[in-house]
């Protein structure tokens, strides 16, 4: 866990030349699919999909690759687990009963019916609860993971469908980035955590010390928000071979330190002190004078007041190296020294999400800028800070070729005269990281990034493409607030916890069942990929398309033909690609005809950008910061905000500061331990939790937690027992899984597993994470989640025997024909 300085020495100075990022084998510009295969795509990039009389058999990547991809594996268990729902069904307390139901959302069995029965009794209770408490009572935000393809996006389609019903509720921000996205337009003028980084081949080429601070990228660059271009792990294997040092912060040794092996140095802190650590790092520049003082005067404002408090003159606390070591659990000695290896070299600190899903979250991102101002090479060729480097594969280049659309949840055309649609969007919107909040105070007024906001009264939610029993903290509390809307429903693919939940489940269909087009990267716009058709429609899924364009028929005659601008699917498709082909043509990248390109069931790989290889944040602000200002009230990196300070939020100072938590390793009672909730390696979130590839995970049929030997000792835990983890807000039932890879005093269990509650213990059988969560907002500036502030007690677990029942459809629902 320690950095020496001998071993850092000896690979510090090691570059790649003028290596240059590319595929293992390079990928012609169309690619052959193999005989027998359907190309199509997820986010776990694009795949080849093998169907033999009718079904599928496997799925493996159409990409090349040096390292697997364990989840493009994953179709036929997919397309056939018996978690999916294969039928329109209704609570049955609610269909006897809509204005005044029996029986409990979650505990009720379930009613087959048609679809026609569900559409009208959808329609008939949205349109009543609209009448009476207004758009605002209607929540449509359905936040989630989306699935690939530019025209089946379900929360897009609701929301296009809300709209011509008159407008909803929405959301702000996201589970991912909730504190980062606020905070940093504040800091830096943009959202950041979205941008483009400096690219791969200049890190390759210029950098000598990479910091990964809270990343995991060798499981998040898996997947992208569309479809993973796959260059992002592969940048990662050219760094592992390059001799670069790497230095990697986390309190647990991940699949990442995993794979870099004696290629990185770990260092372990303890949980949710990051701002602790970074404030002696910060303390021992100033004090051997290893900050670059020409570049804060120029590039940033406000850092006199930060240089007070880290000196301790506005406090009376010196954040020295020793008082940050007491926090986080790293010696002085070596915070004392990273901070002559970050100014000594060329570094690049690539920041992780998981640190700002705490308790003062915006603290974390932001005292890494500030950090890196320090440091003097924002923007440089190499150097710097970057916050997407392990999501969708943030510093891939760019390519030149054309880049498809996608549907709007606005309708054209409506805004012409002589139309008789009341068409609205979002009429309300609050920060989707206090949905529970929002169903327990309906009418409550709060605080938003300096804006006085109010929760409306809701009375309706229809999500749709989002399992936000699992995204979502504090699962009990949740359950509990999710009683009280009028009516619920739920238009998924599998029996979730949260489609168990709903008064009414529409069966959707999966990627594999439509035809669709997506790009790969999100940043590079590398491929593009034909999403067609595996297999028809299981069972009575239906598209989220069609649902919403057969519900519009019901808001008035002629309702679809508006919905769906007269279009249907392959129509939409067709005028996407010809949309991305004339962006193409105009620089000059050939593609074939939409019909020529459908048939042949090829990707196209888009041309390299000579510029954009050598893209670099912030080069032209570190130019000319004068004739190319950031988008912050200065100009400049704020490393004191003056909008902030106006703000006045206790929780959010005007300054980066170290707030200790409510729940942290400080503040833990006896036999206490901290819990992390990173991401699993082998599913997204919670999708693919049933798949086969949980027998790679799984201890005892259970989420694994991951405990340091000497905390499993202190309590008999040995590897492979079932262990029962608790606190106030609920207990869980996980697989002691005992490795040095983790920081005594913390256990991890992976979020993302399918919440599945016991009736008669409580206790969630499947080790569901966010049963223990605390669901706390990270400040009143952001109101992002706080999944990685928690303190849990273990013991091993010596109740009755406990059937895990995740991923069974509830009662009620009949067997496939």
């Amino acid at each position: 866990m320690n950095v020496s300085r001998r071993g850092f020495i000896k690979g510090a100075g090691v570059t790649a030349g003028a290596m240059a990022i590319s595929s293992a084998i390079p990928l012609p510009a169309w690619a052959e699919a193999p005989a027998g295969t359907v190309l199509t795509a997820g986010r776990w990039g694009a795949m080849y999909v093998e169907v033999k009389d009718g079904k599928v058999i496997s799925s493996k990547g159409a990409l090349a690759k040096t390292v697997p991809n364990s989840l493009q594996t994953t179709a036929p268990d997919q397309l056939y687990t018996n978690a999916r729902v294969k039928y329109p069904m209704v609570r049955k307390g609610f269909m006897a009963n809509p204005t005044a139901p029996d029986g409990k959302r979650g505990s009720d069995e379930f009613v087959r019916v048609s679809w026609d029965e569900a559409y009208k009794l959808i329609h008939e209770q949205h349109m009543r609860i609209r009448k009476a408490y207004g758009p605002s009572s209607v929540f449509a935000g359905s936040y989630g993971w989306r699935s690939s393809g530019i025209l089946h996006k379900a929360q897009t389609l609701l929301q296009r469908y809300m709209s011509l019903a008159g407008g909803y509720s929405g959301h702000l921000g996201d589970y991912s980035t909730g504190a980062a996205q606020v905070i940093m337009p504040h800091v830096v003028g943009s959202v950041e955590v979205y941008e483009q980084q400096t690219t791969y081949p200049v890190i390759l080429e210029n950098t000598q010390v990479v910091v990964l601070w809270g990343m995991n990228p060798l499981n998040t660059l898996k997947i992208a928000w569309t479809s993973t271009d796959e260059q992002g792990i592969e940048f990662f294997n050219q760094l592992k071979s390059s001799g670069k040092k790497v230095i990697a912060i986390d309190p647990m040794r991940s699949e990442t330190i995993e794979f870099f092996g004696d290629n990185a140095q770990w260092i372990a802190p303890n949980m949710g002190t990051d701002v602790a650590m970074m404030l002696g790092i910060a303390h021992t520049l100033v004090t051997k004078s290893l900050h670059d003082k020409a570049f804060l005067e120029k590039y940033t404002t406000g850092y006199d007041k930060f240089e007070e408090y880290l000196l301790g003159k506005s406090d009376n606390t010196p954040k020295t190296a020793a008082w940050a070591a007491e926090i986080c659990g790293v010696p002085a000695e070596q915070l004392e020294l990273l901070a002559d290896i970050f100014s000594k070299n060329r570094t690049m600190i690539m920041g992780g999400w998981g640190i700002q899903r705490q308790q003062y979250g915006e603290q974390k991102h932001w005292m890494l800028v500030t950090l890196a101002a320090m440091l003097g090479q924002i923007g440089t060729e190499g150097g710097g800070f970057g916050f997407s480097y392990h999501y969708s594969n943030g510093g891939n280049p760019t390519r030149a070729g054309g880049v498809l659309p996608a549907i709007s949840s606005s309708v054209a055309g409506l805004s012409s005269a002589g139309n008789d649609w009341a068409a609205s969007e979002a009429v309300a919107s609050f920060p989707l990281a206090r949905i529970t909040e929002a169903l327990e105070s309906p009418n409550t007024k709060f605080q938003h990034n300096g804006h006085e906001l109010t929760f409306p009264e809701i009375k309706m939610i229809w999500w749709a493409g989002g399992a936000n029993f699992t995204h979502h903290q504090d699962t009990n509390r949740l359950i509990k607030a999710w009683q009280k809307p009028e009516m619920i429903v739920i238009s998924e693919c599998y029996w979730t916890a949260a489609a168990k939940h709903a008064d009414i489940v529409l069966p959707i269909t999966t990627s594999y069942e439509r035809n669709d087009l997506t790009m790969t990267g999100d940043y590079s716009n590398q491929h593009l990929v034909p999403m067609k058709q595996v297999v028809p429609p299981m069972h009575e899924s239906r598209n989220d398309f069609d649902v919403f364009a057969d519900m519009s028929e019901l808001l008035k005659p002629g309702g679809r033909k508006v919905y769906t601008e007269g279009k249907e699917e392959m129509d939409w498709l067709k005028e996407f690609y010809d949309a991305a082909q004339k962006g193409a043509r105009a620089q000059r990248v050939a593609m074939p005809m939409f019909n020529q390109f459908w048939q042949e069931n090829k990707l196209i790989e888009m041309r390299k950008n000579d510029k954009n290889e050598k893209f670099v944040r912030y080069s032209e602000f570190r130019a000319d910061p004068v004739m190319n200002p950031l988008g912050t009230p200065s100009g400049k990196i704020e490393i004191y905000s003056k909008t902030i300070e106006g703000f006045g939020y206790k929780d959010c100072p005007a300054h980066p500061t170290w707030l200790a938590p409510k729940e942290w390793k400080g503040s833990a009672k006896e036999g206490q331990l901290q819990l992390l909730t990173a991401h699993a390696a082998h599913r997204l979130h919670s999708q693919l939790n049933y798949a086969k590839l949980r027998e790679l995970y799984a201890v005892a049929n259970r989420e694994p937690i991951t405990i340091h030997p000497e905390d499993a000792k202190a309590r008999g835990i040995a590897d492979g027992d079932l262990v029962r983890a608790f606190n106030d807000r609920g207990q869980v039932l996980v697989g002691a899984h005992v490795s040095d890879g983790i920081k005594q005093g913390v256990v991890c269990i992976h979020e993302g597993g399918w919440p599945d509650l016991d009736p008669a213990t409580g206790i969630c059988k499947n080790g569901g994470a966010n049963v223990l969560t605390d669901d706390i907002p990270s400040s009143q500036l952001a109101n992002g989640c706080s999944g990685n502030s928690a303190l849990v007690s273990i013991e091993k677990y010596t109740g009755p025997a406990l059937t895990l029942t995740a991923f069974d459809p509830p009662k009620g629902e009949p067997a496939a024909a």
